[in-house]
């Protein structure tokens, strides 16, 4: 019963989740949401796991873990280089526009 409660909650946290990551003000918001989405998914999957009596959605959870961390990452580093770009272009062409 608590377990079920608590499966419940995780997928109502979720929910909560996917809507930030769709309206958040900012990008850095967005990427923050996607990944507590992720990180409810692996407790989920554990929870799940658990209930049903297959320990070996674990694993599965771990790798999901995984690819959540590298994704999270991977998109961060290309919203730094697409923000520096933008800046630099920025520059050089005040830059220009003053010469």
């Amino acid at each position: 019963m608590m377990l079920t409660a608590a499966t419940i909650a995780i997928l109502v946290v979720m929910l909560l989740a996917i809507i930030r990551c769709i309206v958040g003000p900012s990008l850095y918001d967005r990427i923050l949401a996607f990944n507590m989405f992720g990180t409810k998914t692996v407790l989920l999957i554990s929870v799940l796991g658990f209930l049903m009596g297959r320990p070996e959605f674990l694993d599965i959870a771990i790798v999901y873990a995984l690819i959540n961390f590298i994704s999270v990452i991977g998109v961060l580093r290309f919203s730094d280089s697409v923000e520096f770009n933008q800046q630099h272009q920025e520059q050089t062409s005040t830059k220009e526009g003053k010469q």
